[in-house]
């Protein structure tokens, strides 16, 4: 790599005579001659830098407030989902104005009983014709479900509307909704089947 070289007082000299004699091609353009600057020297009385991140010792318990939750909560998920049915059976259904034709208790159950009880379930009722059933869940207990389900809710009542989105019931579903009180409340779910 050429390294540029600077111009002697001499050639500076020379170089200001053409530049004047020299007609701009822009009328606005300027020749400017940068002069050569020391570079500052840093100075000693510089404050030493703060670290980014608090000073910790091993063992010590994280001093953090936990992050913010951007994932909508179920039943704000569930709201936010889009209106399938006619909105007057919706208001009714969820006002609890209409009684489900049938309804199945997974309360209690595993995840891995509760799946196949829940397909079995649904599948028969959409084929004996029926439209609104109501599937019981339950609340779950507080610091009973680990893993990336939140403690608060109940790992059936988290899972079932996931269930009820994919085949072979989605086909089936046409909407799912928290119950009212007098069914069950968040511990329940109206799930409104498709004609077949």
């Amino acid at each position: 790599m050429v390294r540029r070289r600077t111009l002697h007082p001499d050639e500076q000299e020379i170089w200001q005579a053409v530049a004047r004699t020299a007609k701009p091609m822009h009328p606005m353009g300027h020749v400017f001659v940068k002069p050569v600057e020391p570079k500052p020297q840093p100075t000693q009385t510089a404050a030493p830098a703060t670290p980014r991140l608090p000073l910790f010792r091993l063992g010590e318990k994280s001093r953090t407030k936990p992050g913010h939750d951007i994932l909508p909560s179920l039943p704000d998920s569930l709201a936010a989902a889009p209106l399938q049915m006619d909105a007057k059976t919706h208001g009714k259904m969820t006002r609890g104005k209409l009684s489900p034709e049938a309804r199945i208790d997974l309360h209690g159950m595993t995840l891995s009983e509760a799946h196949p009880e829940l397909i079995r379930f649904i599948l028969n009722a959409q084929s004996a014709g029926m439209r609104l059933v109501l599937v019981i869940t339950g609340k779950g207990k507080r610091g009973h479900d680990v893993g990336p389900i939140p403690q608060r809710m109940g790992a059936l009542r988290h899972q079932v509307p996931q269930w009820l989105r994919l085949p072979p019931l989605g086909p089936a579903v046409l909407q799912i909704t928290e119950a009212h009180l007098k069914h069950g409340g968040s511990g329940a779910y109206y799930i409104y089947l498709r004609r077949r």
